[in-house]
């Protein structure tokens, strides 16, 4: 390969291990690959090193755990005559690049240094970007520089006032502080709500010329608008007169409604799907996506990336993809599966980078099928995906035929009620064959039934009624998925930031997760509470999105990134003048209902470098504590013990008998309160709102969802 001249022997960086072995694969001998293992140089842990006097100079450092892999890296480069720099094609990957080049002073002895840039890592794209190498991006190495000053000087400033107003341990950060409100919010909004009393009401009607009947719904009064019942007294005087009135078809409307097929993955889709429809975590998907992304070995030895660079907000797919992928669908489902012309992807974030791809297959011809020998079982699910999800974004829209029937319920008086009824039916099933998104309400569908051919004018009888009492709901919880959506549609955070936000909140127990969904602890609600009242704009909403907008404009060389940590950080350093005396101290012990067994006093919770533990209120003179349990509601099928949850040394959720080691009763799903109500034993998730006995079989309905409330079930 000839670039800039002929080249005895490159070297080429990547991050990881992995990424080096797929791409020395396919440079060949010439070239050696060495991976830095990430961020090579970074701030220093001990102190502030942004100097805020001196337009916040950072002062990097290079960890002691990376200097042998500079040293490496740097005797290596003394052997080559040309040096590549290959890391991810984003801000990160260009400030590795960055860093790299300081660190082991790649840029003397007039050495050839070039950035090469993939977004797929495949034999032609790898080839394709070494044959057109650039010179390093420093409006993008300045973009990741100024992120990581801007949360420097906020963690670093803030956080040891956490430990000193709260507890020890915590910290505060720009997105994942956000992220709390969020939380936050969203629960005092659910802990406000006032129920509201209201009836649906349905008639059961049937043909004069047949046996065929159908429900109809009571959706209005006649001439009146629309119909609102708030109590039983109001419904049984409705469903009185409902049996007394003369039913008479006034309007029948037959009409074809097509559906889209959904865009191709981003990140943020792609985390919202993998935990709607496998209960992945965000960590989890991105770990899955970087494995499929950096390389997998198939068939015969050769190794290649499975999938384009999962860091991404663009769901565009480059031209030729696309034409791969429509060819593929014409072959497999046959041309009226595939759309007169392409389908385009507009950009929905309103920052959003349009210079990645989606993430898609790096060649639709590796079917699910075709690589589901070389990958393991959460990466085939992964892949599956993506693969499914950029292929049915290029097939033709499903067609139901939706039919509603309008239906008047004329009184004696002239008064009376209007009442509808609708059906659907699939004539053709388009992308639906292949791939169907999943929804973060799944049972909030509309439950429609099969209509009988009726006829405008046509006079119907009346046969039965239904009353059913509901009342109206807080607004849901989050759970992964939907905060990464909040998240995205609030432009907070990028792509890169959405995994190690969820993590990091709940890592210092500012949120846990109950029944897979975020609840802030009482201290996630004092952190944010002082955060609003004495650093607004650190967590003002809107105010960090247009800190994302202006990081995004110094990767695009429209803005200094001096001068937008200097607009940052003067008010902020305002905010910082006399806060330890504006500040009061916070206590966010817990009172339980424990009591200490040893001394008797009060057992409250408490948090330390572990994690959560129950411990005596009358430390230090008592050092007891306990472990906090968490109950399951189940009895154990084996010895009639509770089933509690509890976790692996890696920290893996599991649920097992309290009676261990006696007993040894576990399972890696958390098990319904409920019993089976055959047998009496233990039931277990099975779908999303059903329970199946672990002892006889038997699958039974549950209120709300029946999935594993933490997520990553196998």
């Amino acid at each position: 390969m000839v670039i800039g001249g002929i080249v005895n022997k490159g070297l080429v960086i990547v991050e990881s291990p992995a990424k080096a072995r797929t791409i020395g694969k396919m440079l060949g001998r010439q070239y050696q690959v060495v991976a830095s293992m990430g961020h090579i140089r970074d701030l220093p842990k001990s102190k502030l090193g942004v100097d805020v006097d001196h337009d916040f100079e950072p002062t990097y450092s290079v960890p002691r755990a990376k200097s042998k892999v500079v040293s490496e890296i740097r005797t290596a480069a003394t052997k080559a005559d040309a040096i590549f720099l290959a890391t991810d094609p984003d801000r990160e990957g260009e400030a590795i690049s960055w860093h790299l080049i300081a660190a082991a002073h790649l840029d003397v002895d007039g050495r050839l240094l070039r950035r090469v840039v993939f977004h797929e890592i495949t034999a032609d794209a790898v080839q394709k970007a070494f044959k057109n190498p650039r010179d390093l991006d420093m409006n993008l190495v300045n973009a990741q520089q100024a992120r990581r000053v801007l949360d420097r000087l906020v963690g670093y400033k803030l956080s040891p006032l956490l430990w000193k107003k709260v507890q020890r341990g915590l910290s505060a950060g720009r997105v994942q502080s956000v992220a709390v409100r969020i939380v936050v919010e969203r629960e005092r909004e659910i802990l406000s709500f006032v129920a509201t009393e209201y009836w649906i009401l349905q008639v059961k009607l049937g043909r004069s010329t047949g046996a065929e009947s159908f429900w109809a719904k009571v959706v209005g009064l006649r001439g009146r608008g629309k119909l609102a019942i708030s109590s039983e007294h109001l419904a049984l005087d409705a469903v009185s007169r409902l049996a007394t009135a003369d039913y008479t078809v006034t309007d029948v409307k037959v009409k074809d409604v097509p559906r889209r097929p959904s865009a191709p993955f981003i990140t943020s889709t792609m985390q919202q799907e993998a935990s709607r429809k496998y209960r992945f975590t965000a960590s989890r998907t991105m770990a899955l996506a970087q494995q499929l992304y950096e390389g997998v070995t198939l068939g015969k030895g050769e190794s290649t990336g499975l999938i384009t660079y999962m860091r991404t907000d663009s769901p565009r797919m480059a031209p030729a993809a696309i034409s791969e992928i429509r060819d593929f669908i014409a072959a497999t489902f046959g041309p009226e599966f595939m759309p007169a012309k392409p389908y385009l992807y507009a950009t929905r974030g309103k920052f959003a980078q349009e210079a990645h791809e989606a993430i898609r297959p790096t060649s639709v011809a590796n079917t699910p099928e075709k690589v589901k020998p070389f990958l393991d079982a959460a990466q085939l699910k992964l892949y599956t995906l993506i693969w499914q999800r950029a292929v049915a974004s290029q097939m033709s829209p499903s067609i139901s035929e939706v039919t509603t029937v309008g239906i008047d319920a004329r009184l004696k008086d002239d008064s009376g009620f209007l009442l509808e009824a609708s059906s659907t039916k699939l004539k053709f099933p388009g992308f639906t064959r292949l791939y169907v998104e999943s929804t973060d309400d799944p049972d909030g569908e509309d439950q429609r039934v099969v209509l009988p051919d009726v006829n405008k004018g046509e006079h119907l009888i009346y046969k039965d009624s239904a009353k059913e009492q509901k009342f109206t709901q807080p607004p849901p919880r989050y759970t992964e998925a939907t905060l990464v959506k909040a998240l995205e549609q609030k432009d907070i955070g990028r792509p890169s930031t959405y995994a190690p936000t969820l993590s990091v909140i709940q890592m210092r127990e500012y949120v846990v997760k109950e029944a897979g969904k975020f609840v802030p602890t009482k201290l996630g609600f004092v952190v944010n509470d002082l955060l609003v009242e004495h650093f607004p704009k650190v967590v003002d909403i809107g105010f960090t999105a247009r800190m994302e907008g202006e990081l995004d404009d110094i990767a695009s060389g429209e803005r200094d990134w001096v001068a937008v940590v200097r607009d940052f950080y003067v008010p902020f350093a305002t905010e910082l003048d006399g806060a330890e005396e504006r500040v009061k101290r916070v206590d966010v012990t817990e009172q339980t209902d424990k009591v200490c067994p040893n001394c008797g006093r009060p057992m409250v919770v408490r948090s330390g470098r572990f994690g959560r533990f129950i411990a005596c209120s009358g430390y230090p003179e008592c050092k007891t504590t306990l472990k906090i349990v968490k109950s399951t509601g189940a009895k154990c099928p084996e010895c009639g013990a509770d089933i509690i949850e509890k976790r692996t040394k890696k920290k893996k959720v599991f649920y097992g008998c309290s009676r261990y080691p006696e007993c040894q009763f576990a399972t890696n799903r958390r098990p319904l309160p409920k019993p089976c109500p055959k047998c009496g034993k233990l039931l277990l998730p099975y779908g999303k709102t059903k329970g199946k006995c672990a002892s006889c079989g038997t699958v039974t309905a549950v209120e709300g969802e029946a999935t594993n409330a933490e997520g990553e079930s196998e």
